[in-house]
């Protein structure tokens, strides 16, 4: 687990709500806190779209960031800044069993339940932490030390000034 400081908070908004920075990922869940509190569970209801529908537009467990990035900016925009918010993103199934086929000897992509990147606003500060969950216990650090490496490089590759705590 790896943690960032955001240094420019408006640019890495921007990216984030109006940007197609994190369009990749999928959503675990959301919260924010204006004048209410505000909760969002990325879990793709069953019921809601046909099987035929979920195959066409390729929707899986979770819904992308895309899908939601407009409604959850639509919950913070406005005069006053939001109190806080959470964003919980998850590497979708295909990139993540590659990430684990790549980075994480002896691992099975079986045994890896996600590959994360929580984004945190509050108190005026932006933190992105990476997260791991794995399906079994292991003293073994490669795959989550390869994985804080991955957001790193996906930070500054993509411009976002951030300085590790």
């Amino acid at each position: 687990m790896t943690a960032w400081r955001i240094e420019e908070l408006k640019a890495f908004t921007e990216g984030l709500f109006l940007g197609s920075l994190f369009d990749g990922f999928l959503v675990r869940e959301v919260s924010v806190v204006t004048y209410n509190s505000f909760s969002i569970d990325g879990r793709v209801r069953r019921g809601y779209y046909s099987e035929e529908e979920m195959e066409q537009r390729g929707i899986g467990e979770f819904s992308s960031w895309n899908m939601l990035k407009t409604f959850c900016f639509s919950l913070i925009k406005g005069k006053r800044l939001p109190e806080s918010f959470r964003i919980v993103f998850l590497l979708p199934p295909e990139q993540m069993k590659a990430f684990v086929s790549a980075h994480g000897p002896g691992i099975s992509p079986e045994q890896v339940q996600g590959l994360y990147l929580n984004v945190q606003y509050e108190k005026h500060e932006m933190t992105c932490v990476t997260g791991l969950s794995m399906n079994l216990f292991t003293m073994d650090r490669t795959l989550e030390q390869e994985w804080d490496n991955a957001v790193g490089k996906f930070l500054q590759k993509n411009g976002i000034a951030a300085a590790e705590i």
